[in-house]
């Protein structure tokens, strides 16, 4: 199989970004319905990442939060710039070979884990008090709060108690999904004609 271009698109990876929304909109879709302490918004994310490297990734996760703000949850949009970040990483990561044995992707999925809690704690305090929404999260930042620390702390370890689990298993679910497609299909998002960005 060829190499992909780090910062570089193709064909099949634009084609590939309404196939990664759509991943993205139903997990987190079925997370609500279902009330699941995870958000599992960020699978298609991942996926297009780990195929067509970080641009895609990024820009399919900015979409995603759009258009799930727009239609069901106006929350979602200002996290476009957590999406940004995790498909930044996936997308770099994977290049650098983080796919090649699996306690590299569990390293890969709680490192994406902590840039997302880093990257959506500020978002927490400017939009929701340090709130996450979680039931799971709020709960610890409402202890934290009541021993009286910092806001920032509590709304950190309110994000990181959902966010490293959530996008370890968001990290598996796509890893499982990229080493089970055929090698043509691989193929095309490393060998198709490559244009700048």
């Amino acid at each position: 199989m060829g190499k992909k271009a780090l910062w570089k698109i193709s064909t099949a990876g634009l084609v590939l970004i309404p196939v990664a929304v759509g991943i993205n909109y139903v997990g987190k879709t079925l997370a609500s319905l279902l009330k699941l302490p995870l958000w599992l918004d960020s699978i298609g994310t991942v996926l297009g990442s780990m195929l067509a490297g970080p641009v895609i990734g990024a820009i399919s996760g900015m979409i995603n939060n759009i258009i799930y703000g727009f239609t069901l949850d106006p929350v979602s949009t200002v996290y476009f710039i957590t999406s940004l970040a995790i498909g930044l990483v996936v997308g770099i990561l994977s290049y650098r070979g983080w796919l090649k044995s699996f306690p590299r992707v569990l390293g890969l999925g709680l490192i994406v884990g902590v840039v997302s809690s880093i990257v959506s704690t500020p978002l927490n305090i400017i939009y929701w008090e340090g709130l996450t929404g979680n039931f799971w999260g709020d709960a610890l930042f409402a202890y934290v709060i009541h021993l009286n620390a910092p806001l920032w702390l509590a709304s950190f370890l309110d994000s990181i108690v959902v966010d490293v689990p959530d996008k370890l298993l968001t990290v598996l679910i796509g890893y499982f999904i990229y080493i089970g497609l055929p090698k043509n299909i691989k193929q095309l998002f490393a060998d198709d004609e490559i244009e700048e960005l």
